[in-house]
């Protein structure tokens, strides 16, 4: 959910529309979410949850063949998934088709950087990478303003290097 809140407010920094809202269901504490994000151009009429999305954000990599993460997105869309594995061994669990498979280790990275198991920032980076909806400048400065009001120098600027690290090492 932090990731795609993040998400949609760069896009409202960016003069787009968005809507952004977890699914969740009767599951135990701790089940696997969704979340959504929409974004826009124009103001959005549509009030439910995406049914063919152009991307697709894995944040538990053991989802990956247990879930079919892919369920309704188009031949074209964008998988990202947080693993230290390569596209070629992540899609070796599971067929993403025609699908364009990325990975990146975000939660080695926010390890690194922020010193806390929490992919949400490094998946911003791959997002950025795979999509350039958002540039990595963008990025940075949305979380020096942002999070610069919650949290020490030191907490945002180890998530501005996750930002970097997942931008630069998103393979696929």
């Amino acid at each position: 959910m932090t990731a795609a809140k993040m998400v949609a407010e760069l896009a409202v920094e960016r003069g787009k529309h968005f809507q952004a809202f977890p699914e969740y269901g009767p599951e135990r504490s701790g089940a696997p979410i969704v979340a959504f994000t929409r974004l826009s151009s124009e103001p959005i009429q549509i009030y439910s949850p995406i049914e063919h999305p152009n991307l697709v954000l894995v944040l538990d990599e053991t989802l990956v063949g247990t879930v079919d993460v892919t369920d309704g997105a188009p031949d074209d869309a964008i998988v990202i998934v947080n693993t230290t594995e390569s596209p070629e061994e992540i899609s070796a669990h599971m067929d993403f088709g025609s699908r364009r498979v990325m990975c990146v280790a975000a939660t080695k990275i926010a390890l690194d950087t922020i010193g806390k198991a929490i992919p949400n920032t490094p998946m911003v980076g791959a997002i950025a990478k795979a999509t350039g909806l958002f540039t990595l400048d963008e990025i940075e400065e949305h979380l020096r303003e942002s999070f610069g009001k919650k949290f020490s120098e030191k907490v945002v600027e180890g998530n501005v290097e996750a930002v970097r690290r997942a931008y630069k090492e998103v393979q696929g």
